[in-house]
């Protein structure tokens, strides 16, 4: 979420340093190293997301499998739900939250199954 206002906060630096920066060198020079400062957090913040990867897949068999079936429970009280086979004590505020944590977990998901092969690839 962050990532997506990187390119925008850069825009309204750059945009910063020509109003503030008479000289055109200058200011592309400062422009570039901003522009690479953001690259270098990117790429910290990716490598944290690989490293905090790999140790979930090297880790025993639950430390793997607890986020899916998490979701899984999660999906099954949701459509449990639809179905009318609800506990009374599950309300429909309740039911909200858990569909919003299974859409975050499913989104989760497709970016997890993504940085896997960003990893396959960076092993290689």
């Amino acid at each position: 979420m962050i990532a997506a206002l990187i390119p925008a906060i850069a825009g309204i630096v750059s945009k910063a340093i020509d109003k503030a920066v008479p000289d055109k060198d200058q200011a592309e020079k400062l422009k570039a190293e901003v522009t690479l400062h953001i690259m270098q957090h990117e790429a910290k913040t990716l490598q944290g997301q690989i490293d905090i990867i790999l140790a979930e897949t090297q880790g025993g068999w639950l430390q793997r499998n607890w986020r899916p079936m998490l979701m899984v429970w999660f999906a099954g009280l949701v459509g449990a739900y639809w179905f009318g086979f609800t506990p009374d004590n599950l309300t429909p505020s309740s039911i909200e939250h858990l569909f919003t944590l299974v859409q975050i977990g499913v989104g989760g998901y497709v970016v997890g199954r993504s940085a896997e092969k960003i990893v396959r690839e960076y092993k290689k």
